[in-house]
Order: structure tokens, then C-alpha cells, then sequence
């Protein structure tokens, strides 16, 4: 027996109903495995990074995407809002080799994070910050030299 509000409601195919949601976890591990991907195609760089300190630090929050709103939008954009899952604020702390580029190396872990969230969680970018915590270097590794200051 179909009731009035079943018959107002209107029918809501299964591949739309629920919701995808990405855990704040899931975020962090994408973006610090791209970013070790991106600073590794750094060779002098990573060269001089211990083997402990090559893994960036990740602190994120995401949001989920806003409900679509179909209103005077056309199906085009539909779509690519329905790719959008949420928004995500990434800090991604890095170490880094001295002497290298260092603003190349951070564009690079900028670049690549964005695209590969975008790609692989469906997530934007509300805010994104690259710091570099530690800088290595060839002379600062030996025991027996001071501080470098």
C-alpha cells in the first residue's frame, strides 16, 4: 500500500542515493605519499635527508561538499559539481636537503597534492600550506662538527 507522501516524493534512482565521505586519515595519507613522490624526483635533495625524515607531516580537516543545487545551473556543470566530495585544508610539513631549490621543490608538492586529491578523493583545496620544518645538510650530518647557525 503506496501512502500520499510516497506519491509526492519522487523516485530517486540507486547509484544517487546516500553519501561518499572521505575521512580526514584518508586526506593526509593520499597527501603525504604525493608529496614524497614529488620531493623524491628531487635527487640532490633527497639525497641528504635521512631515511627517517623523508615522510611530511600532514595536519588536514575536511568538509563535506555542499548539497547540489540544480537551480539555474546547466547539466554540464551538474556533473562537475558531483565530482567534489568536500573541501580539505592540508598543512604539510617537509624536510628538506640544503643546498636545493626549495621553492621548486615545495610548487612541486603544491601542484601534485592539488591534482592527485582532486583526482583520487574528489576533494578542493580550501587552503594549502607548504613548510619546510628542517633543512639537511652534507655538513650538519657529521658528529663532529658544531651547529651550523
Amino acid at each position: 500500500m503506496t501512502s500520499e507522501t510516497d506519491r509526492r516524493r519522487p523516485e530517486i534512482p540507486p547509484g544517487e542515493r546516500g553519501a561518499i565521505t572521505v575521512a580526514d586519515r584518508v586526506v593526509a595519507k593520499i597527501a603525504s605519499q604525493v608529496a614524497r613522490e614529488a620531493l623524491s624526483r628531487f635527487t640532490e635533495s633527497a639525497g641528504r635527508v635521512p631515511p627517517g625524515h623523508r615522510t611530511p607531516r600532514v595536519t588536514t580537516t575536511v568538509r563535506r561538499a555542499p548539497e547540489p543545487s540544480t537551480e539555474g545551473h546547466d547539466a554540464e556543470s551538474a556533473a562537475e559539481r558531483q565530482t567534489v566530495l568536500g573541501e580539505a585544508r592540508l598543512d604539510i610539513t617537509v624536510e628538506l636537503g640544503y643546498p636545493s631549490d626549495i621553492g621548486a621543490q615545495c610548487a612541486a608538492v603544491r601542484r601534485e597534492v592539488t591534482e592527485r586529491l582532486r583526482t583520487w578523493a574528489g576533494m578542493d583545496l580550501s587552503h594549502f600550506e607548504v613548510s619546510v620544518g628542517k633543512l639537511h645538510s652534507v655538513h650538519s650530518r657529521s658528529a663532529d662538527q658544531e651547529r651550523v647557525r
